[in-house]
């Protein structure tokens, strides 16, 4: 695959992968619970939603949330309080089972019956980067009419799957230098 970066930041240049910030993207238009997990508050409304139904419950211990049901009646209580760990098992199954119940909204919100959503894609940062080994990346838009694969990647927390779609299936609708879009330092979008 051509512009592939083996050694990106290797002069200097600065950025993400671009499915990084896709993921990061479709995080914050899943929205959820922004109190965090290490405050009470936080804590209980993440226990809450997950055991608010046996269905939900069950997709939590599916993402690794494997206590007790008298452990998790205790910190429900409020009798209890989660070690470390288990905090961040918490808060991993939270976001787990929050992907997957928002993502057949989200992937119809992003679609919109075809018409696909706006992208746009802000280059890496070369501020770093010795002038001579500058290379000319603009600001580049481009709509994205088919959400399926990524959003079906991003709900299942598959990092390399997503990273594939976004750079073979989407990125080369950018024209012969998508790979100079591979690293970001954003991508914005909104459905």
């Amino acid at each position: 695959m051509p512009e592939r970066n083996i050694d990106f930041g290797k002069f200097g240049a600065r950025g993400i992968k671009g499915s990084d910030a896709v993921i990061r993207q479709l995080d914050d238009l899943a929205g959820g619970i922004v109190t965090p997990v290490t405050v009470k508050r936080g804590l209980m409304a993440r226990l809450h939603y997950l055991t608010k139904t046996d269905h939900s419950l069950a997709a939590a211990k599916d993402a690794g949330l494997a206590v007790t049901d008298r452990t998790l009646q205790a910190w429900l209580e409020g009798t209890r309080w989660p070690s470390k760990a288990n905090l961040e098992r918490i808060d991993a199954a939270y976001r787990t089972v929050r992907r997957r119940n928002v993502a057949r909204h989200l992937l119809a919100r992003l679609n919109r019956e075809g018409r696909g959503t706006r992208v746009e894609i802000h280059p890496l940062n070369q501020s770093q980067v010795a002038r001579s080994l500058q290379r000319v990346v603009g600001y580049r838009t481009m709509n994205v009419r088919c959400w399926d694969r990524i959003v079906e990647a991003w709900a299942a927390g598959d990092v390399q799957g997503l990273d594939h779609e976004w750079t073979t299936d989407v990125l080369p609708d950018l024209g012969s230098q998508w790979g100079q879009y591979e690293y970001v330092t954003n991508i914005g979008f909104a459905a």
